[in-house]
């Protein structure tokens, strides 16, 4: 219900765009690839863009994006707010971690691919030169099944059946909300974009990513149950684009 409702919203906004007689739209394609730590990760995405205002300098659109992350040895920690911040709200943003319920799950290695809408935001500083940022909103995720093993030093936790080892699969819906409220693996870029030619450019910057995984096996933590684990990850990046 909630992707219902979101295509709907997008689908307003872009037809109330279109009716203000924005200009300066354009379409592209883009691959990006970045890296660091123990992983790496690429990006294809098709966006569309749309100019506001007279000058239409600053740009707003949205887009399709697949990401695919390679990473490992990794240390996923628990995911929830509830247990993360004490709350699932936008406190969560500006509240301090309770340490004493966070827990880690460790992998040898994983893979993640997750489709997602996004959100996008430009300026441009020149004919040539733009900035923007970007953060995926909705969508799906899918991966192969791992076994990782929990980590609880600090509270001695075990899954239900006394073992620390589980087998796990990627979140399979991704949500944004806020912080650590957020569900799935979400792709977000902040960046600048260097038009070569009219049609080809050229973006660098940095990715920000986090992917989940759901354990097969639950933790109990103050009477309550945990199978969610969140690994973020932020990395260099580099984009080639092509506009259409």
């Amino acid at each position: 219900m909630k992707k219902v409702i979101f295509y709907l919203f997008l689908s307003f906004i872009t037809s109330n765009l279109s009716a203000q007689g924005l200009d300066k739209s354009y379409k592209t394609f883009d691959l990006a690839l970045s890296g660091g730590g123990t992983g790496f990760s690429s990006a294809l995405s098709f966006t569309q863009i749309f100019g506001i205002g007279k000058s239409s300098r600053f740009k707003i659109g949205y887009g399709i994006r697949v990401t695919s992350h390679f990473g490992g040895p990794a240390n996923f920690r628990t995911a929830p707010a509830k247990f993360t911040s004490g709350t699932s709200s936008f406190t969560a943003l500006v509240s301090d971690d309770i340490v004493a319920n966070i827990d880690t799950f460790n992998v040898k290695s994983f893979q993640t691919n997750a489709l997602n809408v996004s959100i996008n935001v430009q300026y441009e500083l020149s004919k040539k030169l733009e900035v923007g940022v970007n953060i995926d909103a909705i969508g799906k995720t899918w991966g192969n099944t791992i076994t990782g093993d929990l980590i609880s030093k600090r509270n001695k936790r075990k899954f239900q059946d006394g073992s620390i080892s589980s087998t796990s699969n990627p979140e399979t819906y991704n949500l944004l909300l806020v912080s650590d409220s957020d569900i799935g693996s979400l792709n977000s870029e902040v960046y600048a974009r260097y038009w070569v030619t009219e049609k080809i450019g050229i973006r660098a910057g940095f990715s920000f990513q986090f992917m989940e995984l759901t354990t097969q096996k639950k933790v109990e933590i103050n009477s309550k149950l945990n199978d969610t684990w969140r690994y973020k990850t932020f990395m260099p990046m580099v984009a080639f684009c092509y506009k259409l």
